[in-house]
């Protein structure tokens, strides 16, 4: 089988098991790297090869991360494509334990101050006053929203599930016009060009207004989500409900922001006077 033909089956497999544009487009890329470097493709893996290519990877700098979609790459095509029974059983590579960016109340103010265009200020004041990623929020519909609850429905999410999040009455006024003579299926938010804002866009959209604040940090559009947990978790929310918000499939995931806001910490002085 030609090497187009394969990928070709790969993504038609990978579609069939519902899985993200995303994932789909990650996998093609490392399993045509992965084909080219091992030549002959045989049903079987060969786990010294397999071993030396993701060595290859390490050496040349590649994080933890990437190594490990690697992997589930090369797994994914035995187990699910070539039918091998064959076992990788590779240990997979540590990831970075980076603590994430959060700002504070005070910051994400000024970041939502410095915005002078009401859609602009919309897509950034709703990403942080729900935890929503960027994908979501510019992917949000008329019908997602609840304005009587305070609500909104997250459909087909990160691991294609759905959550119920919250929004700050606050907004509901801003909201109410937003969705007015709008059709259910329309986007919240649109472009100038009437189509959906891209995940660009509202990126840029949040560079351009953290700079504008002043704000040194390295955040990024997703510390809005990452703010939205710790000052939750700050205002005594119970981690489950937190974890029901984000959306997070393990506990594990929404425990890093337990870090973050270690209170015990947090009351300690240092000893310089």
């Amino acid at each position: 089988m030609e090497l187009t033909e394969l990928l070709k089956k790969i993504e038609d497999e990978l579609k069939l098991r519902n899985y993200s544009k995303r994932t789909i487009k990650s996998y093609l890329i490392c399993l045509s790297d992965y084909f080219r470097y091992i030549k002959i493709i045989k049903k079987d893996p060969d786990i010294d090869i397999i071993k030396k290519y993701l060595l290859e990877k390490q050496n040349r700098g590649q994080s933890g991360q990437t190594i490990n979609l690697y992997l589930n790459a090369i797994k994914y095509f035995y187990r699910e494509v070539s039918k091998s029974l064959v076992k990788i059983n590779l240990k997979f590579a540590k990831t970075s334990k980076k603590m994430p960016v959060i700002l504070s109340k005070s910051e994400i103010k000024k970041i939502i101050d410095s915005i002078k265009n009401k859609k602009h200020k919309l897509i950034i004041s709703l990403s942080y006053g729900a935890g929503l990623r960027v994908s979501e929020a510019v992917n949000l519909k008329v019908k997602d929203i609840s304005i009587e609850d305070l609500t909104i429905h997250i459909k087909q999410a990160k691991g294609k599930r759905d959550r119920i999040t919250i929004f700050p009455e606050k907004l509901k006024t801003e909201i109410v016009s937003f969705v007015a003579g709008k059709d259910n299926n329309n986007y919240l938010i649109i472009s100038d060009r009437g189509g959906k804002l891209t995940s660009r866009t509202a990126q840029k959209i949040f560079e351009n207004a953290l700079k504008k604040s002043g704000i040194k940090k390295e955040a990024t559009f997703h510390s809005l989500r990452h703010s939205f947990a710790t000052h939750l978790l700050e205002n005594g929310v119970d981690i489950r409900y937190i974890q029901e918000l984000l959306g997070h499939q393990n506990i594990r995931t929404t425990q890093i922001y337990t870090k973050v806001t270690n209170p015990s910490i947090k009351n300690i002085k240092s000893p310089l006077n």
